[in-house]
């Protein structure tokens, strides 16, 4: 099976047996599963759920490649195309999601979206730092609503000073998210807008893998 670079760049948000999402995984993972039987297709087609097991789900993307083809991303095999699920749901597996977001360097960059926390730019990741609001010499931790990114200039502007002592302001109050800031991004991209009434209706928490 071999699919475009495009297509398996793609994530696929999984859900557990009773429909609560649990993580994201590569299209690559996400089609084993299904070619083991150990997971189905979760399908939103006019507003409805519908649910294919992977010869169901292949049937229907040759129909899909025919008709909507403009609609999918596809993985190229040697005998027809199949369209790449935006989710699944696994057969068996009923724990419940981790509610906690991990603290950590990728999760800053990706609350803030990669934006300076005070003079507002955005700029690539290595050309931003992480930033104590208070600073560790009067006493500021590292917690989520004590970093914020910086760029360079700004971060050199600001110095061993707080906001205030430094007369700079943030822009946005720093604060811990409720679920993984990356998925807010994924959001972003309509491809997985299917993923939205799982991700928004329990405030879940969907770790990356």
């Amino acid at each position: 099976m071999f699919a475009q670079p495009s297509a398996t760049s793609l994530n696929v948000l999984v859900l557990n047996r009773h429909y609560l999402a649990i993580r994201i995984i590569n299209v690559r993972r996400a089609f084993t599963l299904l070619f083991k039987e150990l997971a189905e297709v979760i399908h939103v087609d006019n507003g409805k759920y519908l649910s294919y097991d992977f010869s169901e789900w292949c049937d229907l993307s040759q129909l899909a490649r025919e008709f909507e083809p403009a609609e999918h991303d596809w993985i190229k095999t040697v005998r027809f195309d199949i369209a790449v699920p935006r989710i699944i749901r696994l057969a068996v597996y009923d724990r419940l999601p981790r509610q906690e977001v991990k603290f950590n360097r990728r999760n800053l960059f990706a609350r803030d979206s990669n934006r300076c926390q005070y003079c507002g730019n955005k700029f690539p990741t290595s050309e931003l730092s992480l930033d104590h609001v208070v600073p560790r010499s009067q006493g500021g931790g590292a917690t989520w609503e004590n970093i914020v990114c910086a760029c360079v200039k700004c971060n050199i502007r600001k110095g061993g000073r707080t906001p205030k002592q430094a007369s700079m302001h943030l822009i946005r109050s720093p604060s811990k998210p409720r679920r993984n800031p990356s998925i807010s991004i994924k959001l972003a991209d309509n491809r997985y807008a299917s993923w939205k009434a799982f991700l928004d209706n329990a405030y879940w928490s969907v770790e990356l893998r």
